[in-house]
């Protein structure tokens, strides 16, 4: 069974994002970043939730479109709907058996592309297998949490750990359940 990652910046304080979604306080250049942008060509299937999904409209996606053009995506939802879809783009409903059918196919690891909310509900199912973090040297204070509001407690391991330009460290745990 493929294993979901959730690869994703976060602040030293545990926000995926400022208040109101900002994301101008993460590092967004340098050899960390170009790092991350490499590592997303290894993944053939990304999930995320509706506001994630939509948080892409600020930067430029079109709605219906795919936010990455190598990978399937799968947006969970349980209102979202285009008329313009990208034959690629598929609106699931929030279930678990979605996730499982998604797992079950053929291909490479699953992208999580988040948000907090829907990281959270996978974690609270215990569906996340690998947690890789873009640690950002950066206080927020306050935002989107990396597990929204899962109050969920698991151990994890240190996969791997490298520091990069201006202070951002890329860190992968498996979780243990």
């Amino acid at each position: 069974m493929r294993q979901i990652v959730y690869y994703v910046a976060t602040s030293l304080d545990g926000f995926i994002s400022g208040p109101e979604g900002s994301i101008g306080g993460f590092t967004g250049k340098g050899n960390g970043v170009d790092q991350y942008l490499s590592d997303l060509q290894s993944f053939d299937t990304v999930i995320m939730g509706r506001k994630t999904y939509e948080f892409g409209y600020d930067y430029g996606l079109v709605p219906g479109q795919l936010a990455y053009p190598h990978m399937e995506h799968y947006i969970f939802s349980d209102n979202l709907s285009f008329k313009d879809q990208h034959s690629s783009l598929h609106i699931k409903k929030i279930d678990l058996g979605e996730i499982t059918k998604i797992r079950e196919q053929p291909g490479t690891d699953i992208y999580l592309c988040g948000g907090g909310q829907f990281a959270g509900w996978l974690l609270d199912h215990r569906q996340i297998d690998v947690l890789k973090i873009k640690l950002n040297p950066l206080i927020q204070g306050d935002g989107v949490r990396l597990f929204g509001a899962s109050n969920a407690e698991y151990q994890l391991e240190l996969l791997e750990s490298k520091l990069y330009e201006f202070g951002l460290q890329i860190m992968s745990f498996r979780i243990l359940y």
